[in-house]
This record gives structure tokens, C-alpha cells and sequence, in this order.
């Protein structure tokens, strides 16, 4: 009997000298076709590793609604399969590869799952308004990538061998000519303030209604978003400079196409998944509980103190614990669900944030992509119960969340992955600027104070865009 064998994909790898600021990287680079940086906010941020940067994908997967359309040099086409099932599909073209590193991703899929997607894992009505034209879900196959490891010094380009010769070279030439080149300057600039779509009036009532639902029995937990926008002028690649210098985030990302463009600043991990001894292993850092930073060391560290110390955002923290690991028991091995670290403080230029963290070992018939299929959208940003949680959102938030409170990240084609929860995120399409600013209400929760908490939390974006 004959056996088919199968092409087993060897990445192809080399070195270029480090740098500790990958802006000029990225700027040699982001003027090519769907130009994507994966950004650790180094060398600013306290936390994060690893950017990740790659362009010119060899095919992009879109999704509105029930239909997918996938496009490549072949031509497009449309599925009504689910998305995260296309996903697979679209990955397996390049599997499996034979990768002689352990960087996170070498070449793979990268892009976003909008917050609406999870319409597709949970039934819930739609009768929100869009503010922006974005695809629900949209994924790059991405055959080569540029990673910067900030930990070893390190910067490495990977390129699968199904990588045209010509974008490798095209490669090669920009990188040579930019990084003996400063950074380019141009303009940006808002063209007025941002403002609310709802007052604050409405966001009391909103509360209100919230916390009557949870004295009803309804729910524990709602996250609830209130919507702010901006007008502008020039390039807003800019604006993203600006704003990674303000408020440098481990899982920050700038992706820009046709029209379009996500900026985010996130500071919080959805999922992440990595081989051990042959098993896929699953990590969540839920971020529940946040106080503005002090401006002396003194208060700064009694806000910690109080943060710490709060029976209200342990008990928010809490209860997204157990809400994932529930979902991480959807794919991972009954009794392997751990919480190593529960209300760890962790700090950023503008808060303090309680983070825990919670682990699983990923069944053997599961991928990274099941994965977070079973967990989405993260509860973090919805509530719980979830389901119920986003019937509520739905029918109070006045517009669609787009990519926020969603995720971006990777999918590696040796099955790692790294997401966000798409927090501290804004989006733009045709000179407009959308960004969201939410935070979970529980029974005792007060209406002006999580006003404050939730403006806090994008405080800092919004005051450096509208000082340009």
C-alpha cells in the first residue's frame, strides 16, 4: 500500500542588528499592503517582549456578518462557514512547518475577532448601529514575519519557503535602506475634541437598569462601554507614535488598510497557547479591578494599597475567573485548569490594575483556534453570565463595539498563539476616530464613580490626540 507523504515546510531564518525602538522598523514597512506591527510597547513598557511585524499577506479572510469572503491573488471567495473553522481552513494551506526556533510566530495568521463575531459562539438579537464599516473578523495569512526578541537583543526575519521571491527581496531592500534613515515625519491633528454619544444622565439610567437586572437574579456582572469619537487630519500612523509614547501596552497593535486602521494600546492578554513536552498549554490574564495612579510616590502607592485591598474588584475579579475557567474547560483536560496568580497588581503609566491568571492543558484533538473559539469574546469585557451579559450590552450601549472589547493577535503555524482583549482601542475609517471606554458594574456599584473609572482608563489617549 502506498502511504502520500507530506511536504513538511522548513522556515527559512537570518539575523538583522537589533534595535531597541521598532518604530523605524515599522516605518520602513508600513506603506506596503496590509503592513501589521504587533507591538510590546518596548522599550517603554514594563511588561512585553517579543514585536512582531509582516506585510503583504497571501490572503486576507473578511467576515460581516454570516458571510466570509476570502481573497488572494487567485481571486475572492465566499463562505458562510463558520469563521473560525475558515481560519483553520486557510492556516492548513501552509501546515506543517519544521521551525528550528522558538520565536512566537513565524509565519501564520494575524489580525483581529471584532467583539460582534461572537455573535457566531453566542445567540444574541442585533439591533445596535455600526459607527464604522469594519469587517466583523479580518485575518491576514502572513508567509513571513520580523521578530524582535527585547529580552535577548535579538531581531530575526522568518520567511516560509511558499513566500514570493519578490516580496523577501522587496523586504530585504527596505529594511537596508531605512535603518541607516530617521524616522519620517508628518502631520497629524483632531479636528475637535472627542465626544460622548450618550450623556451622563443616560449613562446613570444605563446603571440603573444594569443593577436591576442584577437585583432580579438576571446577571452578576455587566461590562458596560460608553462610545466617544473625533474628527481628523493627516496621518494618523502619527497619532499611534504619539500614543505608544504616552501609554506603552504589551499587546499594543497598528494595522492600517485601504481606508481603515486599528490602533490599540492594550495592556490586557486574552489567550495565549504554547507547546510543552508536546502539549499545547493555555494561559488567560483576566484584568478586573483599576485606580488612576497617584501623582506622588506616597499616594500612588496607597491607591495600589486600596486597589489590593477592595472587596468590590477582587469580587469582579473573581467571578471572571471562574467565567473562564469555565470556557477553558470547553478545550482543555478535565482537572488541568489551574489559577497560579489571583488579583496580581500590575501597573501602567496612567492606572493600576488587579490581573490573575488561569491555565489549562489543551485537549490533544483541539488547536490553538479552538481555543479561543470556546473562551470568546473574553469575559473580562462582557460579564457574566456572558450570555446574558451581552443581551444586556445590546440592548443598552447605543452603538456596535466593532473590533473593541474583541481581540487581535496571532496564529502560528507551529500552533502557538498570543491575543489581546482589545481594550484602551480605537479605530478609524474616513477621518474619524472611535474609541470606547467600559468597565464591569456590579450590584454595589456607583453610577459616578465607574463614569470616572471608565473615562480614566482612555483619560491619557484621548488628552495626548487632542494636545497634537
Amino acid at each position: 500500500m502506498l502511504i502520500a507523504s507530506v511536504t513538511m515546510y522548513k522556515i527559512l531564518s537570518e539575523d538583522i542588528p537589533y534595535t531597541a525602538n521598532s518604530e523605524l522598523l515599522f516605518d520602513a514597512l508600513r506603506d506596503l499592503p496590509n503592513a501589521i506591527w504587533l507591538d510590546s510597547g518596548k522599550p517603554r513598557s514594563l511588561q512585553g517582549r517579543f514585536d512582531i511585524i509582516s506585510a503583504c499577506p497571501d490572503s486576507i479572510i473578511e467576515t460581516r456578518g454570516n458571510c466570509s469572503t476570502i481573497r488572494n491573488t487567485s481571486g475572492a471567495m465566499e463562505s458562510s462557514e463558520d469563521p473560525f473553522d475558515i481560519a483553520k481552513q486557510v492556516l492548513s494551506k501552509i501546515l506543517p512547518i519544521d521551525s528550528p526556533t522558538e520565536a512566537p510566530f513565524v509565519s501564520g495568521l494575524i489580525g483581529y475577532f471584532g467583539y460582534d463575531l461572537g455573535r457566531h459562539t453566542i445567540s444574541i438579537p442585533t439591533t445596535n448601529q455600526s459607527v464604522a464599516n469594519l469587517p466583523d473578523m479580518r485575518l491576514g495569512l502572513y508567509l513571513w514575519s520580523l521578530v524582535v526578541d527585547h529580552e535577548a537583543r535579538k531581531s530575526t526575519l522568518f520567511f516560509h519557503p511558499l513566500c514570493s521571491v519578490s516580496v523577501r527581496e522587496s523586504i530585504h531592500q527596505r529594511l537596508k535602506q531605512q535603518l541607516s534613515q530617521p524616522l519620517k515625519q508628518t502631520d497629524f491633528q483632531l479636528k475637535n475634541k472627542f465626544s460622548a454619544t450618550i450623556t451622563r444622565d443616560q449613562y446613570r439610567q444605563d446603571i440603573d437598569c444594569i443593577k436591576n437586572y442584577i437585583a432580579e437574579g438576571d446577571c452578576y456582572q455587566v461590562n458596560y462601554a460608553q462610545h466617544l469619537s473625533a474628527a481628523y487630519k493627516g496621518d494618523i500612523w502619527q497619532a499611534y507614535l504619539h500614543l505608544r509614547t504616552a501609554s506603552p501596552a504589551p499587546y499594543s497593535v497598528y494595522w492600517q488598510w485601504e481606508s481603515q486602521t486599528l490602533l490599540s494600546l492594550s495592556p490586557e492578554r486574552f489567550l495565549k497557547t504554547t507547546l510543552e513536552a508536546d502539549k499545547l498549554q493555555a494561559q488567560a490574564k483576566p484584568i478586573k479591578g483599576t485606580v488612576l495612579r497617584g501623582n506622588s510616590v506616597e499616594e500612588d502607592q496607597e491607591n495600589a494599597i486600596k486597589l489590593l485591598n477592595s472587596d468590590k474588584d477582587r469580587a469582579e475579579n473573581l467571578m471572571i475567573v471562574d467565567l473562564l475557567r469555565n470556557d477553558l474547560g470547553k478545550t482543555c483536560i478535565a482537572g488541568s485548569i489551574k489559577v497560579p496568580k489571583l488579583f496580581d497588581l500590575e501597573s501602567f503609566p496612567n492606572v493600576h490594575h488587579l490581573v490573575s491568571t488561569v491555565t489549562g492543558t489543551v485537549q490533544a484533538d483541539k488547536s490553538s483556534i479552538d481555543v479561543l473559539k470556546g473562551a470568546f469574546p473574553g469575559g473580562s469585557i462582557t460579564g457574566a453570565p456572558k450570555k446574558r451579559a451581552m443581551q444586556i450590552i445590546e440592548e443598552l450601549e447605543p452603538v456596535r463595539r466593532s473590533v473593541y472589547c474583541g481581540s487581535v493577535g496571532y496564529f502560528c503555524a507551529s500552533n502557538r498563539m498570543d491575543s489581546n482583549i482589545a481594550i484602551r482601542t480605537l479605530i478609524a475609517e474616513d477621518s474619524m476616530l472611535h474609541c470606547w471606554g467600559g468597565g464591569g458594574i456590579v450590584s454595589d456599584s456607583n453610577a459616578d464613580s465607574e463614569f470616572e473609572e471608565s473615562m480614566n482608563k482612555i483619560k491619557l489617549l484621548l488628552e495626548t490626540l487632542e494636545s497634537l
